[in-house]
C-alpha cells in the first residue's frame, strides 16, 4: 500500500501543472461570483458557503477522469489487480492519493478564497473542518465513479451524471455547517453527519470500487 501510494504521489508530482490547474479552477470559480453579484459584504457572506462548496465539488470532479484511465492505458491496472494488494485496498489507496493531491490543496487554498467573501475569522475553522471531513468522501465516491466509467465510450460525460447526485449530501451538510457557524449556531451536528458519511463511504467505496475494477478488467 505504501509503495503504491508513493508511486501515485510521484506520478502526480511529475504532472504538477495538473495539480495547479485544479487549485486554480477552484479559486477562479469562487472568485467569479463576487465580480458578478457585487462587493456587498452581507450578500457575499450569505453566498459564500454554497459557492465555496460547489467550487470544491467541481474542482474535485475535474481531476477524476484520469484516476484509473492512465493506468489502464499503460497496462499497469492489470498488474495492480494481479499483484498482492487486494482490490478493495487498491481503491482506498487510489482515493487517498487523489485526496492528497486534490482535496488537501483545496483545503490549503480555502482561506485565501474565504477572504474574497469577507468571511469573519471565526468561521474559518468551520470551513476547514467541513472540507477536511467532506473532501475525503468526495474522493472515495469519486474513485467508485471513475472505476464504474472505466472503459466507457463517453466516460467523461457519464462521470458527472453518476457522481453529482451521490455528492449532494456532502454538499448539503458542508454548506449547512458553514451557515450554522455564520449564524451563531453550533456546526457540530453537520460536522458529525459529514463524519458519518465519511465512515460509511470507506467500506462502500472499497467493495463497490473493487467490483467495478474487476468488471472493467474483464
Amino acid at each position: 500500500m505504501i509503495a503504491l501510494l508513493r508511486r501515485d504521489l510521484l506520478l502526480a508530482a511529475r504532472s504538477l501543472g495538473d495539480l495547479l490547474l485544479v487549485v486554480a479552477f477552484f479559486v477562479l470559480v469562487a472568485a467569479l461570483f463576487p465580480f458578478g453579484v457585487g462587493a456587498e459584504r452581507t450578500l457575499l457572506v450569505r453566498l459564500a458557503p454554497g459557492v465555496l462548496w460547489v467550487a470544491a465539488l467541481l474542482a474535485v470532479l475535474l481531476s477524476l477522469d484520469r484516476l484509473f484511465a492512465a493506468d489502464q492505458e499503460a497496462g499497469d491496472l492489470d498488474l495492480l489487480l494481479l499483484g498482492g494488494l487486494p482490490a478493495p485496498l487498491l481503491i482506498l489507496v487510489k482515493a487517498l492519493a487523489h485526496w492528497l493531491t486534490t482535496g488537501l490543496p483545496l483545503i490549503v487554498a480555502a482561506p485565501l478564497v474565504a477572504q474574497l467573501y469577507q468571511l469573519p475569522g471565526e468561521s474559518l475553522p468551520v470551513l476547514l473542518a467541513s472540507l477536511l471531513l467532506g473532501t475525503p468522501t468526495l474522493s472515495l465516491l469519486g474513485a467508485v465513479g471513475a472505476a464504474l466509467c472505466l472503459g466507457a465510450r463517453r466516460g467523461g460525460v457519464l462521470l458527472p451524471l453518476l457522481l453529482l447526485p451521490l455528492w449532494i449530501p456532502v454538499l448539503i451538510f458542508g454548506t449547512g455547517a458553514m451557515e450554522a457557524g455564520l449564524s451563531g449556531l453550533s456546526p457540530r451536528p453537520h460536522l458529525l453527519l459529514l463524519g458519518a458519511l465519511l465512515a460509511l463511504s470507506l467500506p462502500l467505496a472499497a467493495v463497490t470500487g473493487a467490483l467495478a475494477l474487476r468488471q472493467a478488467a474483464e
